[in-house]
C-alpha cells in the first residue's frame, strides 16, 4: 500500500455516494481512507470535483436503476468537464451483465472495479490518468483479506467493523453470494487490535459486520467462534456497546445466546431475519431453518434476556407464495412479537434461482400483502414502545435532527430510535433519557 502515500493530489477533490448496506457504508469509509491518503479532500459540491465515486448494491433492482439514473444525469457534468474521473464500485460492478451495460451504454464512465480490490484504487486511478481509457478490475473471488486498509469514519463514537467477507448461504432470492465471494473470517487478533484502537480513540459502541456472523470462525485454522470474539471485545476497555449484524437463524446457538447473559456490553437487541413464516417458503429460499425452529430460539432468546429487542427482515411475495403462506407470516409476526422490521417486495434478481420460478406472484397482490404486514408491525411496535412510557434509558448520542438542529437523536441499548432536545456538545456521549412520548418505530424524551 506505499503507492498510497505519495500525496500529489492536495487540490484535489472528491466525491464517494454509497447505496446498500452496512458492508457497503462501510467500504465507503475505506474508499475514502484511501483517497485522502493520496491527497484528496471530501467535498459535497459536484461542480468542484474532480473523482466521483458511485458505491453501488446489487441487492434490489431498484438500487441498481437508480445508479444507472445517476451515471446519466453525469454526461453533461462530464461534457462541462472532461477531467472528472468517474468511478462505479461494489456489488454492480461483479456481475459481467451489468459491466456490458455500462462499457456499452455509459462511456463517460473512467474506472470499474469491485468489492475484492479496493486497495487497488491508487493504481486504477494512476492507470486512466496515464492511458485516457476506461479501466476495469473486477476479482471474482479472493481468500485473502488487506489488512493493511484503514478507514475514513464518519464517526469517532462509534463505527463499523468488518469481521467477516462473503456469504455461504445461497439463499435463492440474493445475489450476494455471487458479488461477495465465498466467506472468509478475519483473523481475531486484527479485529481486537482494530477495536482497541478505535477505543482509544474515544470509540465507544462498535458494529460488528458479517453477512452471517454466527459461523465467523468456520475458516480458521483454529476453532474460534462469533461467542468467543464476542467475549474478546467485551473485555476491552473503552467499548461500552456491541452491535453485530446480520446474524443467521440456521446457526444460531446456544452460546451466543448465553452471551446475552455474560456480556455486559452486548445491547440488548437482536437483529434475525425471518424472511418467511411458512415453512414452505422458506425451503423454496433456500433458508435450512424451519418455522417451529425459529420460534424455538426465539423462546430461548427470550428465557435468556426477559426484555430483548428483537427484530428481523421479511419478503412479502416470493414466487409461489400463496394466501395461506403470507397469513402463517403473519401469524409469526403476532407471535414473536417484532421490535420492527425490515420488510421488502420481493423483486427477480437476474442470475438467482428465484428468478426463473414459476408462478410469480402479481405486483397487485403483493402491494396489498405488503400494507397488510405493514399495518400490524406499526400496530406491534407502538404496543411494544408504550411498554418504554416514563422510563429512564441510556442514549448514545449520535446527532441532530436534519429538520431541526435543536433536536439530538441517538438509539437505547434495544436499538430503538430516541428524539429529544439538547445541545449538540452532547453527540458522542451517553445520556439518561426519559421517555414522554411513544411512536410506532421512534420514541421521544427529556435528558434527565
Amino acid at each position: 500500500m506505499n503507492q498510497i502515500k505519495n500525496k500529489t493530489n492536495k487540490s484535489k477533490k472528491y466525491i464517494v455516494e454509497t447505496y446498500g448496506c452496512q458492508m457497503n457504508e462501510h467500504d465507503s469509509e475505506k474508499i475514502s481512507w484511501i483517497l485522502e491518503e493520496m491527497g484528496y479532500v471530501l467535498t459535497d459540491d459536484i461542480k468542484k470535483t474532480d473523482l466521483i465515486i458511485y458505491n453501488t448494491c446489487a441487492v434490489r433492482k431498484s438500487a441498481e436503476d437508480k445508479v444507472l439514473g445517476k451515471l446519466g444525469e453525469l454526461k453533461q457534468e462530464k461534457r462541462e468537464n472532461p477531467d472528472l474521473i468517474l468511478a462505479v464500485c461494489g456489488c454492480m460492478m461483479q456481475r459481467q451483465e451489468i459491466i456490458d451495460i455500462i462499457t456499452s451504454k455509459y462511456k463517460q464512465v473512467d474506472i470499474i472495479f469491485g468489492t475484492n480490490n479496493i486497495q487497488k484504487l491508487p493504481q486504477l486511478i494512476n492507470n486512466h490518468l496515464m492511458t485516457g481509457s476506461t479501466i476495469t478490475d473486477i476479482v471474482e473471488d479472493t481468500r485473502e483479506i488487506d489488512e493493511s486498509i484503514d478507514a475514513n469514519r464518519k464517526y469517532e463514537f462509534k463505527s463499523y467493523v468488518n469481521i467477516m467477507h462473503g456469504c455461504n448461504n445461497f439463499c435463492t432470492y440474493c445475489i450476494v453470494p455471487y458479488t461477495r465471494g465465498r466467506e472468509i473470517s478475519r483473523d481475531p487478533k486484527n479485529i481486537i487490535e482494530e477495536i482497541d484502537n478505535l477505543a482509544k480513540n474515544g470509540c465507544k459502541e462498535v458494529t460488528l459486520l458479517g453477512q452471517n456472523v454466527n459461523s465467523y470462525g468456520n475458516t480458521l485454522d483454529k476453532k474460534y467462534t462469533f461467542p468467543n470474539l464476542l467475549k474478546d471485545i467485551n473485555d476491552i476497555e473503552g467499548i461500552e456497546r456491541i452491535r453485530f449484524m446480520t446474524s443467521h437463524p440456521k446457526d444460531i446457538s446456544d452460546e451466543l445466546i448465553n452471551s446475552y447473559g455474560r456480556l455486559d456490553k452486548l445491547c440488548n437487541h437482536l437483529h434475525l431475519p425471518v424472511q418467511s413464516g411458512s415453512n414452505r417458503i422458506l425451503k423454496l429460499m433456500n433458508r435450512k431453518y424451519t418455522r417451529e425452529s425459529y420460534l424455538n430460539n426465539i423462546e430461548k432468546i427470550r428465557n435468556e434476556k426477559p426484555d430483548i429487542s428483537i427484530t428481523t427482515d421479511i419478503i412479502v411475495g416470493f414466487p409461489g407464495e400463496t394466501e395461506e403462506d403470507f397469513n402463517e407470516t403473519l401469524e409469526l409476526v403476532k407471535e414473536v412479537r417484532f421490535d420492527s422490521a425490515y420488510t421488502f417486495l420481493y423483486s427477480i434478481r437476474e442470475g438467482t434461482p428465484a428468478a426463473s420460478m414459476q408462478e410469480q406472484v402479481p405486483n397487485k397482490v403483493k402491494h396489498a400483502r405488503f400494507q397488510r404486514l405493514i399495518a400490524l408491525l406499526r400496530e406491534i411496535g407502538l404496543k411494544e414502545n408504550e411498554e418504554l412510557l416514563n422510563q429512564i434509558v441510556p442514549i448514545l448520542v449520535e446527532g441532530t435532527d436534519t429538520n431541526n438542529k435543536n433536536t439530538l437523536n441517538g438509539k437505547t441499548t434495544t436499538g430503538k430510535i430516541v428524539y429529544f432536545k439538547g445541545s449538540d456538545r452532547l453527540i458522542g456521549n451517553i445520556v439518561n433519557v426519559k421517555i414522554n412520548n411513544v411512536k410506532n418505530f421512534s420514541l421521544e424524551g427529556i435528558v434527565i
